[in-house]
């Protein structure tokens, strides 16, 4: 891309930016506001970074919201700050590594609220800024970002409310991850034919391909694998969970009329100013929350199994 087009594109993108800004001044409409104060959202995370800031845009439009933590002390005082605020918010712990966590959390979350209507899987972790790796820190990273959100994802479905308006997913990811991007993509064209295949997808393929990179990077041979060069761990991890998502879409619209209906979408936040880009982004935490939250808050629209960032689809 040349000096000229670089330009563009950041003028573009700083157009868009102040639109948004603008966009989040404006309060929702009556008619447009499906939800309530007995509406409920989960944020995985949301002791600090992007899933604070969604927390405190969420409760701020009037929801009930749940902050998550992975350490409960952590989780308490963040949760002090926002109540301070006036904002209607709960927590508890949560780290979804540990299936007995989530587990509590669910049976938890059933007791007090009856389940909830919307989940925001925040929750991720980054180690490798370039093309250093480690087997360690591949397998904590795969295990959080894809494993750990899979596993959150199974345990709520069962305790996402039916209603008129449909229950939401929505997977915070990256466009690193994406197949269509030409910087840091996958070099492996029977993957990239595969993970595109969207009707012959499984969540089993994902599996294997998550684990068939782990097995790579354990034995030393990810590089020759076709496997982004850069940010690698993290990109594969987010590339299973973009994958999982059309996979979870197309499922989720079989469930029968009585079940409810759930959509499921996933966005990229933008290169944000917090801990996991070890605060070297160009994005604020209230911009880059802020697709999440309108995503959450759409109205009754059969919008699912979609990659969006600013406010537009994207994309996969």
């Amino acid at each position: 891309m040349g000096h000229k087009d670089k330009e563009k594109s950041k003028d573009k993108k700083d157009k868009r930016r102040q639109e948004i800004s603008l966009l989040r001044t404006i309060p929702y409409s009556d008619h447009q506001r499906w939800w309530s104060k007995e509406t409920v959202a989960v944020v995985t995370g949301g002791n600090r970074g992007i899933g604070f800031e969604i927390t405190r845009q969420l409760a701020g439009h009037g929801l009930t919201v749940i902050l998550t933590s992975r350490d409960a002390s952590v989780g308490v005082e963040s949760t002090k700050v926002l109540q301070e605020g006036g904002l209607d918010i709960d927590c508890h712990q949560l780290d979804i590594l540990d299936s007995s966590s989530i587990s509590n959390f669910a049976d938890w979350l059933k007791e007090k609220y009856g389940g909830l209507d919307i989940l925001i899987n925040n929750a991720g972790i980054n180690f490798n800024f370039g093309s250093d790796n480690s087997i360690e820190n591949a397998r904590m990273v795969c295990e959080t970002n894809y494993f750990g959100t899979k596993r959150m994802i199974e345990a709520m479905l069962p305790l996402m409310k039916s209603s008129s308006h449909c229950a939401r997913i929505v997977n915070v990811s990256t466009r690193l991850s994406r197949l269509s991007t030409k910087r840091n993509k996958v070099e492996n064209e029977e993957l990239k034919a595969q993970l595109s295949d969207v009707e012959n997808l499984t969540e089993e393929m994902i599996d294997e391909m998550v684990n068939k990179f782990l097995q790579q990077a354990e034995d030393g041979t990810w590089k020759e694998g076709g496997w982004p060069p850069s940010q690698t761990d993290y990109t594969v991890s987010k590339l299973a969970v973009n994958t999982y998502t059309r996979v979870m879409a197309k499922k989720l619209l079989e469930r029968k009329e009585e079940e409810g209906k759930i959509y499921i979408n996933c966005y990229c936040p933008g290169w944000v100013k917090t801990a996991i880009t070890g605060y070297a982004g160009t994005v604020t935490v209230e911009e880059g929350a802020d697709t999440g939250v309108w995503l959450a808050l759409l109205p009754d629209q059969a919008i699912t199994g979609k990659f969006f960032a600013e406010r537009r689809e994207i994309k996969f």
